[in-house]
């Protein structure tokens, strides 16, 4: 269910582009990583800070790619740009390169003869942690914070990775990280995971690189 949050900024954006989006060149911005609104939101106010120092247009908000099962598979963000000229797609790439998202990823639009084209982007590795809401004894529940979790974790991944997102299943608690490899991410956090409690019976696994 949408957070008063959610609900006020994508009213916002809907708003801001009926103002602005008349004859412009409209992007998406496929991004290859399960995560939620507001962790996408996130990712919109990076792009945002540094389109607005650009001359090349602005955000028009996200969508979320839902599964058959309620999970989320995937997210986008839309751009609306000036034009569709090489110069604004490589401004563009570029704050995707700086910004940073999955392998997988990829720009998509349409041009003014409605082919469709699609250019990839992204070069980060993922990292998912499942960690296990069930099988665990009661008192490591009580007695253990998935904060602490994510914030040992990330302190750990730092300069290799950080975490973009998470998601709460019915059975497993899921943190979604990014960085520059895989490998490197999943030794960084070995000796946490091997040592505290909750961190038991989880599963780490590296997260799909094609869309």
């Amino acid at each position: 269910m949408s957070t008063l949050k959610e609900k006020l900024l994508s009213l916002f954006r809907k708003e801001a582009v009926s103002e602005k989006a008349n004859d412009s060149a409209f992007v998406t911005l496929y991004i290859n990583a399960p995560l939620q609104p507001v962790d996408r939101f996130e990712l919109e106010d990076a792009f945002t800070e540094l389109i607005e120092n650009s001359d090349i247009g602005f955000i028009d908000g996200g969508g979320t790619y839902m599964e058959e099962s309620g999970g989320i598979s995937a997210c986008d963000i839309n751009f609306v740009l000036n034009d569709i000229s090489e110069e604004s797609l490589a401004k563009l790439e570029s704050m995707v390169r700086e910004v940073g998202v999955p392998k997988g990823s990829s720009l998509q639009w349409d041009d003014d003869k409605d082919e469709k084209h699609k250019r990839p982007v992204g070069h980060l590795e993922g990292m998912a942690v499942h960690i296990n809401g069930t099988e665990l004894p009661k008192e490591v529940y009580e007695s253990c914070d998935i904060n602490y979790v994510i914030e040992q974790m990330n302190s750990l991944l730092e300069g290799k990775g950080r975490m973009y997102g998470t998601w709460e299943g019915p059975e497993n608690t899921s943190l979604y990280f990014y960085g520059e490899s895989y490998d490197a991410m999943a030794a960084a956090i070995q000796g946490f995971i091997s040592e505290y409690p909750l961190c038991q019976k989880c599963v780490v696994e590296k997260m799909r690189d094609e869309e």
